[in-house]
């Protein structure tokens, strides 16, 4: 794997470069040679985040972990990749599709169930028409961290949330 380390309010020290590389080569037994991984390390206030991207043929890894300090978000960081790695196993098991980017080693060996994918609560309600700074309000009101709704210019579903950096986010179809 091919590795792109980048930071944000930090100084990437070899040292991190090198805990940071020795612990995602833990992964290159998935991948082929020419997977191109992307690592941001970054500082925002008392937090040390890692985001690591694993482009794959038809969908993209993502994991984003917080912690006190850099090496434990690392830590944290790789046993997500992992989880979601055997999850993405399984989908592709499901439909006998095989890609190619995972070795061979990876198709046949075992895996787990992810316990942690149950639904356990199902909820319907009706969907009101407004705008978004309305939805957002509503939000706040119910003290949830996402909230549907119907906009009532386009009359298509579409979702305000509360970004970690306490603005607010608006996802809508094309």
């Amino acid at each position: 794997m091919r590795y792109t380390i980048s930071g944000k309010n930090i100084e990437i020290t070899n040292a991190l470069r090198e805990v940071a590389t020795n612990k995602l080569s833990k992964l290159e037994k998935y991948f082929s040679e020419d997977t191109e991984v992307q690592v941001t390390l970054s500082v925002l206030k008392k937090n040390h985040i890692i985001e690591v991207t694993l482009p794959l043929k038809g969908t993209i890894i993502r994991a984003e972990e917080e912690a006190e300090n850099m090496y434990a978000a690392i830590d944290l960081v790789i046993d997500v990749l992992e989880r979601q790695l055997l999850r993405h196993k399984k989908k592709l098991i499901n439909r006998h599709r095989h890609h190619g980017t995972f070795r061979t080693a990876f198709a046949q060996a075992d895996y787990e169930d992810d316990e942690g994918m149950a639904i356990v609560k199902s909820k319907k309600f009706p969907i009101k028409p407004m705008d978004a700074e309305e939805a957002c309000m509503e939000m706040e009101l119910l003290g949830h961290s996402f909230f549907v709704f119907r906009d009532r210019d386009t009359e298509e579903l579409a979702v305000v949330y509360k970004r970690k950096d306490g603005q607010f986010g608006l996802i809508s179809p094309e």
